[in-house]
């Protein structure tokens, strides 16, 4: 295996960021997103997750999409001011235990973040695959909110990667999200995700329950499926710890969010457990601070 295939592998569709897909309905329509909710009824709180959230995910022969909706106790302008800034998106990408910087610019024209991922463990940004987003604000309204990052090439023939982020306000000062991600591959990327599923993604597992095995446990789809599962929900959970620190003082936001990510994907140790505790902080306090100092 390449070092080119063992590095997608490793951030595997960066970590999932994305969202791609053309086939979105109607996605600039607040309506559309309340209509959602309401059809999710009982979903958002009797599943698996402990949550309020459902997570679906679709595989065609050329892309992977995973759609994360649920429902946060957060007031609509917290979350609208929180997430409406390129700048504010990185500091909820570096999260990702497979991001390894990310920095936004823009000029009069365009707003971009410059995301390199890698491994589950440190690494120099050489080493690292850079991959550039555009950042807009498709609708920022006092009932709407929808933010796109897209990336048009990725490695190994990968394309079209999206992130898109819909909300809408609730009663009760709660908020509706939904989270999209999806890229578009091509033969090298199939062909590297086969060698990755063979091998080291063997035994991993997304959230979709299949059936149960003999002993009566829950039986997950694995695969590609599988891949796009646990890195859209490691993207929501991002969002949801970076939500969640903005009430503490600014000195001990990062610790917070850095926390409230970790202990989250804990919760799901068949899916998302990766390093202990104590490696992953480690590495993310050094990846912030490059962040904020490596131009």
């Amino acid at each position: 295996m390449t070092r080119l295939t063992r590095l997608w592998l490793a951030g595997i569709v960066f970590c999932s960021t994305g969202l791609a897909g053309a086939s979105l309905p109607d996605t600039h329509s607040a309506a559309s997103l309340h209509a959602q909710y309401a059809s999710l009824g009982q979903r958002l709180h009797l599943n698996p997750f402990r949550r309020a959230l459902a997570l679906d995910s679709s595989e065609s022969s050329s892309d992977l999409k995973g759609d994360i909706y649920a429902l946060v106790d957060y007031p609509f302008s917290t979350v609208s001011a929180a997430l409406n800034g390129p700048e504010l998106w990185c500091d909820v990408l570096i999260l990702h235990v497979n991001t390894k910087y990310c920095r936004a610019t823009a000029d009069k024209t365009r707003s971009s973040l410059t995301v390199y991922i890698g491994k589950k463990t440190p690494q120099p940004l050489k080493d690292a695959y850079p991959i550039e987003f555009s950042y807009r604000a498709a609708a920022a309204t006092a009932k709407y909110l929808e933010i796109q990052l897209n990336a048009q090439e990725g490695p190994l023939s990968t394309r079209n990667y999206r992130i898109q982020l819909q909300a809408v306000p609730l009663g009760n000062d709660r908020t509706f999200l939904h989270l999209t991600y999806s890229y578009d591959y091509g033969m090298a990327g199939r062909l590297a995700m086969k060698t990755y599923l063979a091998t080291i993604g063997s035994g991993k597992v997304g959230f979709t329950q299949t059936g149960k095995h003999s002993s009566g446990q829950p039986e997950y789809i694995g695969g590609m499926r599988g891949v796009v599962e646990r890195n859209t929900m490691r993207y929501y959970l991002a969002i949801d710890a970076y939500l969640g620190a903005l009430a503490a003082p600014p000195p001990m936001q990062l610790q917070k969010r850095l926390h409230n990510w970790f202990i989250a994907t804990e919760q799901y140790p068949r899916q998302l457990h990766e390093v202990s505790r104590t490696a992953y902080l480690d590495m993310k306090r050094l990846e912030y601070l490059r962040q904020q100092t490596v131009q």
